[in-house]
């Protein structure tokens, strides 16, 4: 049966412990992360290749096209100029798979698994849901890619626990996912989230819930998030819509990396991502996200996003309101941000884009936290740090990052895409 989430902390916490005593303390610990790229500024670096050669592109699609609909096709958002221009897309949905950037670039979700199509919204068991629903889907061993024939109110009962190499796919359909739980992401690799509306989630629990065909068992009280990543890698959320959640709309904790969350539209919440456990949670050092492409929208308070350990990228995101801040970070985070724009709020003491969290500028002041190409807005401002940084993000930098002049055209169309158009099956 599935152990709860208090035995498995426990569990990991004991073994980061007895780990740091055997090397001799912190310093002298070597931990490498399922999912963890070898040389993150390499990533850093093809995402903004990539950028480049779509906008050069969209120049010479718009310089040469023939009509207007071929001329409007390239974007210049890679992820999206991967599918999009193919008019038979929704026959050829894998080659979604292929088209992920950045740290969760190797998540292959359900790639050469079966269609399962979703004919039932109903979630009415959490330990034996009915064939035909997203539930009895994501819980399955083998790869699947599951999709929607029509739009769907997804109500769900308890947390929505994925098994591994599984991508959900809302495109052509208007898919929302609200109520219990709700995503969980939970010692598990490739995972796809694509197309969906995931809001107004609050805790549940203290009830039995199946992850597998051959494990269910009790799980205590969830936090509310709207997607939940705990010791998972390979993971890619893209083009979804999140709001009203009860604690985060995504958190990566426990040794989670390898993630891209990219072509998301944020809005109406407080605590909107965290990434990573705890400040002295030494697994977490290995955690490697991408944030990219996307909208931090309309009544946002803080957390875009806060971060404790590891390498974050943020890079050509639109940041059109906050209340606090929008980067925050504690525990010597890296925090690469390229190419973004930030609109500060009228409010004269919430203009600094960044803030190190209950930390004395004596314990921050060699954080790596480097700003370039980002466009500051309303008297926006971002408090770079780090001693030593040419060296660190040379490599990063040798492809330069798209300004932030062109985020408009590369956010355009963030978060869920939508129906009865040109790209609705």
């Amino acid at each position: 049966m599935w152990h709860d989430r208090a035995s498995c902390i426990v569990l990991v916490t004991l073994v980061g412990c007895c780990l740091s005593s055997l090397s001799g303390g912190t310093a002298m610990l070597n931990l490498t992360l399922p999912g963890q790229h070898t040389d993150p500024e390499s990533v850093v670096q093809e995402v903004n290749r990539k950028v480049d050669a779509a906008l050069a592109r969209r120049r010479q699609m718009l310089e040469f096209a023939q009509n207007d609909e071929a001329a409007t096709c390239q974007t210049g958002n890679p992820v999206d100029d991967c599918w999009k221009c193919d008019p038979d897309w929704a026959s050829n949905r894998q080659r979604l798979a292929d088209c992920a950037i950045g740290f969760g670039q190797y998540a292959v979700g359900g790639k050469n698994g079966k269609i399962y199509i979703v004919t039932d919204s109903s979630d009415n068991d959490a330990v034996n849901p009915r064939p035909g629903t997203l539930r009895y889907a994501v819980i399955q061993e083998e790869p699947l890619w599951i999709v929607f024939p029509t739009n769907m109110l997804i109500r769900l009962s308890q947390e929505l626990i994925f098994n591994s190499y599984k991508t959900v796919d809302g495109r052509g359909a208007n898919v929302h996912i609200v109520g219990g739980g709700c995503i969980t992401l939970q010692y598990i690799s490739n995972v796809i989230i694509h197309n969906i509306h995931v809001h107004d989630c609050y805790p549940s629990g203290d009830a039995n819930v199946r992850s597998s065909p051959t494990h269910w068992g009790w799980r205590t009280k969830s936090d509310g998030d709207g997607i939940s990543i705990f010791g998972s890698h390979d993971i890619w959320i893209d083009h979804c819509s999140l709001s009203k959640c009860k604690d985060g709309l995504i958190d990566a904790v426990m040794g989670s990396s390898g993630i891209t969350i990219s072509n998301n539209f944020f809005s109406h919440h407080n605590e909107v991502m965290l990434l990573g456990h705890s400040d002295d949670y030494l697994p977490d050092s290995g955690m490697q996200v991408t944030i990219a492409f996307n909208h931090f929208g309309e009544k946002l308070v803080q957390r875009m996003p806060r971060c404790r350990l590891g390498y974050i990228h943020v890079v050509n995101n639109d940041f059109t309101q906050w209340e606090m801040y929008a980067i925050g970070g504690s525990g010597n985070p890296t925090i690469n941000s390229q190419g973004n724009r930030y609109i500060a709020p009228s409010n004269h003491n919430a203009k600094e884009v960044t803030k190190r969290v209950d930390t004395n500028q004596a314990d921050w002041r060699d954080w790596n936290w480097r700003s370039e190409g980002d466009m500051m807005v309303n008297g926006a401002f971002f408090v770079a740090s780090g001693e030593g940084l040419e060296v660190k993000y040379e490599k990063a930098y040798s492809v330069e990052p798209k300004s932030a002049a062109y985020i408009d055209l590369i956010t355009w169309h963030a978060g869920a895409l939508g129906v009865g158009g040109r790209f609705a099956s």
